[in-house]
């Protein structure tokens, strides 16, 4: 590592990097990072990107940083700035896939779109080409140009350009097999000369032949698990460390590679061993693989536990009635999710669960043709397997449980259709996002008993696989895993969290919605845990992906401690502008109500309608149970819309609207210290998302990616720096600079003072509000947090209640003021319903 530098981070601040917020920009605002108390700046992928793309993740070029975000030169001004503030750098990579839209943009793809299977590339992508008839399926065709059954392609043209022959449909461009289009043929007898066949685009949800991001048809998978991808895939990132520009990595989506422990051994040889970080989503109880080369996650496991020890597990019965009497029955959510991952196995990932069904094919193909050389392959006669007795008639060997069909060389154990069906059912019913052969070998054995339990008629087809899914040496088994997880996340994230609307802050990445709350005492269990195992993995509130900012969970998790209020105000919203589906009527109210945004004074700043109706549109289209992206109903959303409307326009509705906000909003600023504090200086390394020093309100991508108002920011800081007071109002216009003060405070203590976060032990409070206190001491830091804020003012306030402090003299990192001894918490927690002390003789 350069001079100045440490081997891993105290804490981060991801900055997502972008062609209007550049790595220029970034390397001027690093000095306002290291008067916060950042230690590393944790940037968005850097790499070559489609043009316009603003998050980077459609990577089209590994070899450069992309130019639009400042280069090589952009990378160096802010590595040098950062050595000298003393600073880290960590930065996002996606190995997983490359960014297609546009072919021409990247060299690999195109060669291979040119060249087919003796493309130098062919071994780079992940693609299926007998299944293609030796094409590859570009799924771009609208319905007017070509039908999903095939035929001619309107709009399909060729143009010749400097560098050879193209042909284009629309705005795409492709390129030409070499020596086709020479004898003056017409566009399509063109196309059906070469190595890629433009398709339909419905054609992707069962008859693609490339791997993808989860369903995304722009972004195609590459295979790093081979070794010469690999290099060519990571020769930029390797140069940052050979140059000790960069730091450490954060891995996305390792779930999408055929082997994530061998790819982040090769990442750790390449970096030096650096620091590094997988974005893994753990499922309650599940915990990451030991072996692997990485510090631990990205922290949503953190974020589903601080939000839940800060929800009121006494709302959760009045939620759930709330919930079935909107949705006119009970919901289940282990239901919903089953039914909701096997519709994306059956619709839009149909193409994966095809692909492993011919591998599985080949397997037991190739089993069968094993068993017949060692036993001699006698057509029409008796053949065992797994020890049944087997009846011969004719052609027809009958086994029990299987039917063995006989036809010269040919041997299929089942229906390739009942195998795909159980491929797709266990893929609905698997219980994480993934396993990693041989380890996570009981989630497949949970699989397949929740499976059998749903289909008890593939009881054959299930016998007949499970031994090769199980397998870790099986392709079929290897492409199973990597497909596990895009189920997980499109049937769960991207749709059931918009069906589901109890309490949408549990609605969370990284979270179970199903479980409602947790106990201080689970809490502090997990949290010791992590400093016994995972002390450097990173805790996060908000990212680029969370569903709602962290503010706006803070505020909508107030909702647990007054269901009633929440469901009479929320039946008034629903009479006033009302909407078909009034559970999504739910889900809609709590994001408004977490999203009224911090300084609106008496009329909402112009951008919040747009935003809402942005919104909106995203979530109902994603739930997909009454509109969707490719057939929206245009009379369903416009009454969603007219609501989102209503709020702002309708004097009646703002005014119910208002009365809700003067009940929720000044304990969910509450709810979000506590969050922060918490995130800031539990076990882990803690990230402040861009602008989350301040409220962080945003809701879903793209709206969590908006610029930032850096300078009020610095502003902001430059006050508290000089001593200005920075009180917590109850209203909605709170500029947040307490929430600024208390970041400062803990970022600068954890970065000066990383020897009094070393341990962990939870501290108890005593009296008659103890139970609203979570305290714990990280080795002579001690954290204090409000709890429950509604309940603790509805019992008249702390009262007696009191926090023995450990030995010695404290020091409250905010307001400046010395304890010691048993410490009344209406004294500590007078100013601000959080506090952090240092212990002053360490």
């Amino acid at each position: 590592m350069g001079e100045g530098r440490t081997s891993k981070p105290v804490s981060t601040y991801r900055f997502q990097i972008s062609k209007d917020f550049d790595l220029f920009e970034a390397t001027r605002r690093l000095s306002y990072l290291h008067d916060l108390g950042v230690d590393w700046v944790y940037l968005s992928p850097l790499l070559a990107a489609e043009v316009g793309s603003n998050h980077g993740y459609d990577v089209v070029s590994h070899d450069r940083i992309d130019p639009d975000r400042g280069g090589a030169e952009g990378l160096a001004a802010l590595s040098a700035e950062a050595k000298r503030l003393g600073m880290g750098v960590l930065v996002d990579i996606v190995p997983n896939h490359v960014g297609v839209a546009s072919p021409h943009l990247n060299t690999w793809w195109w060669d291979l779109l040119q060249h087919g299977r003796s493309s130098v590339r062919a071994d780079t992508f992940d693609v299926d080409w007998d299944a293609g008839g030796g094409r590859i399926r570009i799924p771009v065709a609208g319905d007017d140009d070509r039908s999903p059954t095939g035929g001619p392609i309107a709009h399909l043209s060729l143009a010749d350009t400097p560098t050879g022959p193209e042909l284009r449909y629309h705005d795409h461009r492709f390129p030409i097999a070499p020596g086709t289009a020479d004898d003056g043929a017409d566009p399509n007898t063109v196309h059906d000369r070469q190595h890629y066949e433009i398709v339909n685009w419905r054609v992707a949800d069962s008859g693609l032949n490339y791997r993808r991001f989860f369903a995304v048809n722009t972004l195609a998978a590459v295979r790093v698990e081979d070794p010469a991808v690999f290099a060519e895939s990571h020769v930029e990132i390797k140069r940052w460390f050979d140059e000790e520009l960069v730091d450490g990595l954060r891995v996305d989506h390792p779930d999408g590679l055929r082997d994530p422990e061998g790819y982040l051994a090769d990442l750790a040889e390449i970096t030096g061993n650096a620091y590094v970080l997988v974005e893994k989503i753990l499922e309650p109880g599940e915990r990451l693989p030991a072996t692997w080369s990485t510090e631990g996650t990205t922290g949503y496991d953190a974020l589903a536990f601080i939000d839940r020890v800060l929800t009121d597990p006494a709302g959760q019965a009045s939620l759930d009635a709330l919930e079935t009497r909107l949705r006119g029955a009970p919901v289940d959510w282990h239901d919903l999710i089953h039914d909701t991952k096997r519709t994306v196995a059956d619709t839009i990932l149909n193409s994966e669960v095809q692909r492993i069904t011919r591998e599985l094919s080949v397997e037991l193909d190739h089993s069968v043709v094993e068993l017949d050389r060692r036993r001699g392959s006698v057509p029409h006669s008796v053949v065992e397997v797994d020890h049944s007795v087997a009846e011969v008639h004719d052609s027809v060997v009958e086994v029990h449980d299987s039917v063995v069909e006989v036809h010269d060389s040919v041997v299929e154990l089942v229906e390739t259709t009942a195998i795909a069906d159980a491929v797709a059912e266990l893929l609905a019913c698997f219980p994480v996002y993934r396993s990693y052969l041989p380890g996570g070998r009981e989630h497949l054995d949970e699989a397949l008993a929740l499976a059998r339990s749903h289909r008890p008629e593939l009881g054959t087809a299930f016998d007949t696989i499970a031994p090769i899914l199980g397998d870790p040496a099986s392709a079929a088994a290897r492409r199973f895993q990597q497909t596990s997880g895009m189920v997980m996340a499109k049937g769960v994230e991207d749709c059931a969290f918009y069906r589901w609307s109890r309490l949408t802050s549990l609605n969370e990445v990284g979270g179970d919605p199903s479980v409602f709350a947790t106990t201080p005492t689970v809490f502090h269990g997990w949290l010791a845990d992590r400093q016994h195992e995972w002390p450097d993995a990173m805790t996060c509130l908000s990212t680029h992906d969370t569903k709602r900012g962290e503010d706006v969970r803070a505020r909508i998790t107030v909702l647990s401690e007054t269901p009633l209020v929440w469901e009479a105000a929320l039946d008034e919203l629903l009479s006033l502008a009302p909407v078909p589906d009034a559970g999504f009527g739910s889900l809609l109210w709590q994001a408004i109500v977490g999203a009224w945004p911090a300084g609106t004074g008496a009329e909402p700043p112009p951008d919040l309608r747009a935003r809402l109706h942005g919104y909106a549109e995203k979530a109902m289209r994603e739930a997909g149970d009454r509109t969707t992206w490719t057939a929206p109903d245009e009379s369903y959303e416009n009454a969603v819309h007219a609501a989102v409307d209503a709020a702002l326009d309708d004097p009646a509705v703002r005014q119910v609207l208002e009365e809700l906000l003067a009940v929720v909003v000044a304990p969910g600023w509450s709810n979000a210290l506590a969050a922060k504090l918490l995130g800031i200086t539990m076990p882990g390394v803690p990230d402040v998302y861009q602008g989350s020093e301040l409220w962080e309100q945003s809701l879903v991508d793209p709206d969590n990616r908006r610029p930032v108002d850096f300078d009020a920011r610095a502003a902001h800081l430059a006050g508290v720096r000089r001593g200005e007071a920075t009180p917590l109002s109850v209203s909605p216009d709170d500029t947040g600079a307490a929430k600024l003060a208390l970041t400062y405070a803990a970022l600068t203590l954890r970065r000066d003072r990383a020897d009094l976060f070393t341990s962990y032990d939870p501290l108890s409070a005593e009296g008659s509000a103890a139970d609203h206190a979570l305290a714990f001491d990280r080795g002579g830091a001690v954290t204090v947090v409000t709890r429950l804020p509604l309940g603790l003012a509805a019992a008249g306030g702390w009262g007696d209640t009191v926090l023995r402090l450990p030995q010695g003299t404290w020091l409250e990192q905010v307001t400046g003021r010395e304890y010691s001894g048993a410490v009344p918490l209406s004294v500590l927690l007078h100013d601000l319903p959080v506090a952090l002390l240092a212990r002053e003789d360490s």
